[in-house]
């Protein structure tokens, strides 16, 4: 953060500037009420000011405080502390919501009413010209104090909005991550599960039921290898890659085979079976439907 005397440096203000100002100090004092009056008859022109300004009271407290600002421009000393002031103005200007655009065309109201004023007491031009350049040089210092408040106030905004945004995307990149862990689990699981089950047919080959036990011993087979492709899927997003459904649709498309498989053995009425056999070739048609959509990302 710039100190005041480096604004100063930049703005070439000296301590000659600094002194012609403070020679000014009673001839601000005696037209400091008119420049308020002024001021603030400017700003009640102006709908979007107007709002500010409704209450009487709040109207005389502010044209009090603005006096003193004015005043406060032909101190003679402008340091930190000036610095620091004019900063809290320009903070209270962000806190009420005053659009940057009006504290600049309000400060060219001033300016306007200092030159006006110059012109009216100093006839000597030379003369008028070293305090009109003073006066314009701690004019711009003061617009530029205050509008720097504004900026950090959007620069504050922007790194606040993009540290809650930072957390939220990271908590939610977290439990993402927690719950793909959890479903890599489920699937082992119901992997064990279907273990199980291509147990419990084999057992049924040994029990004399050969050909149901091979049919469903083979769909077996088959939701297992599907299962197997499931969780290396989910290995594959949790390692930061690309969700696959095709996946999903092949494995409800491996347990309708073996349920077709089951049912024939099972001699379900014609109209289970047409019902499976209709269900699995819709299925297929969104298999085939999906790989096709997924081919030109598959291509990059």
């Amino acid at each position: 953060m710039l100190t005041m005397q480096e604004i100063r440096n930049h703005y070439f203000f000296t301590d000659e500037d600094a002194a012609l100002l403070a020679t000014l100090r009673p001839l601000a004092e005696a037209n400091s009420q008119r420049l308020a009056d002024e001021f603030y008859d400017y700003l009640l022109g102006i709908p979007e000011t107007a709002e500010f300004l409704k209450d009487d009271l709040v109207l005389q407290r502010l044209k009090q405080t603005h006096r003193e600002w004015f005043l406060s421009l032909f101190t003679g000393t402008y340091d930190n502390q000036y610095l620091h002031s004019l900063q809290r103005i320009g903070h209270a200007h962000v806190r009420v919501g005053l659009n940057a655009h009006f504290v600049n065309a309000a400060m060219n109201v001033v300016r306007r009413f200092v030159v006006d004023l110059l012109l009216e007491t100093f006839p000597d031009r030379s003369e008028r010209r070293r305090f009109r350049r003073a006066c314009e040089k701690i004019i711009d210092i003061n617009l530029d104090i205050m509008s720097a408040s504004y900026q950090e106030e959007e620069l504050r905004k922007v790194f606040v909005s993009h540290a809650l945004e930072s957390k939220l995307i990271a908590a939610a990149e977290r439990f993402t991550h927690g719950l793909n862990l959890i479903l890599v689990i489920a699937l082992a699981g119901v992997s064990l599960s279907v273990v199980g089950l291509f147990a419990w047919d084999i057992v049924h080959i040994f029990e004399g039921s050969v050909e149901k036990g091979i049919l469903s011993a083979l769909g077996s087979l088959l939701i297992l290898w599907m299962m197997i492709e499931l969780m290396e899927n989910e290995i594959r997003i949790l390692k930061g890659g690309r969700f696959n459904i095709l996946f999903f649709i092949g494995v409800i498309i491996v347990a309708l085979i073996r349920e077709i498989l089951v049912s024939t053995l099972r001699h379900d009425a014609l109209e289970t079976q047409v019902f499976l056999a209709g269900t699995l070739l819709i299925l297929g048609v969104v298999y085939y439907l999906v790989s096709k959509s997924q081919q030109p990302y598959a291509a990059h």
